[in-house]
């Protein structure tokens, strides 16, 4: 009798390619419009800060607000965008409705070069989320959020496939509003732990700190390798009145941190001591929605890409500086020849 088995040769599968960061956050469209303060306080909106609201809320904000501009946007996923726009390799990981807006959204993260991971529901009930985004003469923004069907952002809509191949994952700490939310954020921590991934993650808002402290300082403990919080954020986090008091709170964690302090620049907390980076110049400062976003991408991107912590906040100032000189939370200028004009990247 013949051997008539055949030899199998297996072809090797192709290597998985790494993503330097995948944000999880509310895919949002903003409505940005330009406003004085007597209709914040009209509205009875805390300048500032981001607000919660109900869509009759909503509906009566919009109505109430001069010409406005659409621009899709959402705190990580501005991040994961900047990401992107550096040149790096960014996902995101979030919940829309199968409706104009979600399409909206989805069209221009992936527009932008995310590989976006979404989690889509029927748009009949909630809709996709949107931002209502009022800025004063000062360029504060101040924020009214109807989060639509991000409110329902669970453990199942979170896919592992992203986060096994990210090297860090970035949470933004408005989902904490959410109790699902919250336990989709614990989950995607094990799984991006589990696949030798950091996680990173964004205090939000101070208000937003307030609401969760105990959450955040318990994630600050033993599941956090890197935390980005505004100046106000910070002494929200630890309850204190003074900036100093946090940082030697935060250096006492030994975890990787950076407080941003607006044109103060920002102070990078590391194992090995503190730095102070200088704040990036810019002609005028017209809107410093995604301030605070893109800085984070441009840091997430050099600690992703060979360079130090300092280089890091250096190109982060340098993305924040680009988004708060024009209208809207996303980049329109070119990061990365920014970066390269600065002698950040090569």
């Amino acid at each position: 009798m013949s051997d008539s088995s055949v030899p199998i040769t297996l072809l090797p599968k192709p290597p998985v390619e790494l993503l330097d960061v995948v944000g999880i956050g509310s895919p949002l469209v903003d409505v940005v419009a330009r406003t004085d303060e007597a209709l914040l306080e009209r509205l009875e909106l805390p300048k500032g800060s981001m607000t919660l609201v109900d869509l009759h809320q909503a509906e009566a904000i919009y109505a109430s607000m001069p010409a406005s501009i659409e621009i899709s946007g959402g705190s990580a996923a501005n991040t994961a965008v900047g990401v992107a726009a550096l040149g790096g390799r960014a996902g995101f990981i979030g919940k829309v409705a199968s409706d104009a807006m979600g399409d909206v959204f989805t069209h221009d993260i992936t527009a932008a070069g995310v590989d976006f991971e979404a989690a889509v529901a029927n748009g009949r009930s909630h809709g996709t989320g949107r931002c209502l985004v009022l800025v004063t003469t000062d360029a504060q923004r101040t924020m009214a959020t109807h989060l639509g069907v991000a409110n329902t952002f669970a453990p199942g809509d979170v896919d592992g496939e992203l986060l096994a191949r990210t090297k860090i994952t970035y949470l933004e700490g408005y989902l904490f509003d959410l109790d699902p939310a919250k336990e989709a954020m614990r989950e995607a921590i094990a799984t991006t732990h589990g696949a030798d991934g950091a996680v990173a993650l964004s205090l939000s808002d101070s208000f937003c700190v307030e609401r969760h402290r105990k959450d955040f300082l318990a994630l600050l403990t033993d599941q956090l390798d890197l935390l980005f919080a505004n100046e106000d954020e910070a002494k929200a986090l630890f309850n204190v009145t003074s900036l100093a008091p946090a940082l030697d709170a935060l250096e006492e964690t030994g975890v990787l941190a950076v407080v941003t302090r607006g044109p103060a620049g920002c102070t990078v907390v590391t194992p090995a001591g503190r730095l102070d980076v200088a704040a990036a110049p810019t002609e005028a400062v017209v809107d410093t929605n995604g301030a605070g976003d893109l800085f984070a991408a441009g840091f997430l991107f050099g600690m992703t890409n060979g360079l130090d912590p300092e280089q890091s906040a250096q190109l982060g100032s340098l993305c924040a500086a680009e988004v708060i000189s024009h209208l809207g939370a996303r980049p329109q200028a070119d990061l990365r020849e920014l970066a390269r004009d600065a002698g950040l990247l090569d």
